[in-house]
């Protein structure tokens, strides 16, 4: 690297914001030090944007309330019990989160004692390349030696992985998504081993925490492969409870240079179900999707199974009517994919055809029933069976009949 980390680090917007160097100031009083920790450490380094920032200290976490109220913070005690306090300072929220020991741990539920050594705290995190901290000025601190492998874009456990795993499972899965949004060249084999040798763990974890993990992977650059990893493993069959539709998976990611959408984790799982609907509900199920996740799942799984039984491209404007725009657009990259996965997709027809999915205005039918009654047409069954029939001329048509040639059609009918 041409340019120190420290220089990279003095130099970020976000540590020379006002509003952190006032969460400093107010915390850092009768000896106690403040550092950035983590994810914001990481992807400054990196060259990643930075979401959050989370703040760690030897400051007691009654002490952090107090004195961020004095300074005119906003402490909020989200995690009080565990040392978490969330701190508001000029309209944003940092995460300030007292040093930690474990004494005990049971599964995710570990008992800490509140300490003052940077180094036990740091032993107790998940990733080297995670336990990076950086004071208010800049100034980075290694207690691990993880800035090595931070650089490399190395994902490796801190100690024994078998240890790190056992104190939150979740970590499995967080060692394929860290990889996936991180790494680079092949994953730590100690890494992969402990988390082979670990994987009934994730029997254990509730399907919030391994669909929030999920989602997030899925959206990393390197998904493809950290799936790959993982369904080879058996860990996505214990996550999900089937088995992951890979090859269609690698061509939907390969179809980004045309849609950002296929990072969208909805189309992703999907996809990876196989298009299967019994997996879909289970999927959604396992994952605790949301309903509106599911009921876009479910229109682009519709509108890609009528695109299957198409003899012929449909138009967007019909797509576009009966799936909506959205569901339209990710039923074409679905189909898309599975023909791309046999190599029998024409790319060039796919992408004009999404293309005017974008722009193609959503067709509104002229007609209601009110103006049938206007001509003599009585309320009742009849009128909803007329309204469809004309519906569907006007579909025919290319949806190019106007109020007008309806209601003749219809005068026609009466």
């Amino acid at each position: 690297m041409s340019v120190k980390p420290n220089d990279i680090l003095r130099h970020a917007n976000w540590l020379q914001s006002p509003g952190i160097q006032a969460v400093f100031s107010a915390i850092e009083q009768g000896g106690d030090e403040a550092r950035v920790v983590g994810g914001a450490v990481r992807n400054t380094l990196l060259g990643h944007a930075v979401p959050d920032v989370d703040i760690a200290t030897t400051a007691l976490p009654n002490d952090v309330m107090r004195r961020t109220a004095d300074a005119g913070l906003k402490p909020i005690g989200t995690g009080l019990d565990h040392g978490t306090i969330t701190v508001i300072s000029s309209g944003y929220p940092y995460e300030v989160t007292s040093l930690r020991e474990d004494v005990e741990t049971f599964g995710r539920q570990a008992k800490v004692v509140f300490g003052k050594d940077w180094m036990k705290d740091a032993e107790r995190r998940d990733f080297t390349l995670n336990a990076l901290y950086v004071d208010r000025h800049g100034q980075l601190h290694d207690p691990l030696g993880g800035l090595e492998d931070c650089l490399a874009r190395r994902v490796r456990f801190i100690g024994d992985p078998d240890k790190r795993i056992k104190e939150d499972y979740l970590r499995i899965l967080r060692f394929f998504r860290i990889f996936a949004a991180y790494g680079k060249g092949e994953m730590d084999p100690a890494g992969i081993s402990a988390c082979l040798r670990q994987r009934d763990g994730l029997r254990h974890l509730s399907a919030e925490r391994i669909g929030h993990e999920m989602r997030r992977l899925l959206q990393a650059p390197l998904a493809a492969r950290a799936l790959r990893m993982m369904n080879d493993c058996g860990l996505w069959e214990i996550a999900t409870g089937g088995l992951a539709r890979l090859e269609n998976y690698d061509a939907l990611r390969e179809l980004e240079v045309y849609a950002p959408e296929i990072l969208d984790p909805e189309l992703g799982l999907l996809v990876l179900t196989g298009f299967v609907r019994e997996d879909l509900e289970r999927i959604c199920d396992r994952l605790r999707l949301s309903n509106a996740e599911r009921k876009r799942m479910k229109k682009a799984w519709a509108a890609r199974k009528f695109l299957k039984k198409s003899a012929g491209f449909p138009s967007a404007a019909s797509l576009i009517y009966d799936f909506g725009r959205q569901g339209a657009m990710d039923g074409l990259l679905a189909f898309w994919s599975t023909l791309r996965a046999r190599q029998k997709a024409d790319d060039h027809q796919f992408a004009e055809l999404l293309a005017n999915i974008r722009v193609q205005p959503i067709p509104e039918f002229p007609l209601k029933g009110a103006d049938l009654i206007a001509f003599g047409h009585s309320p009742g069954p009849k009128l909803g069976d007329l309204l469809k029939g004309l519906e569907d001329q006007w579909r025919i048509s290319g949806f190019s009949l106007r109020k007008q040639d309806l209601i003749t059609r219809a005068e026609g009918l009466l």
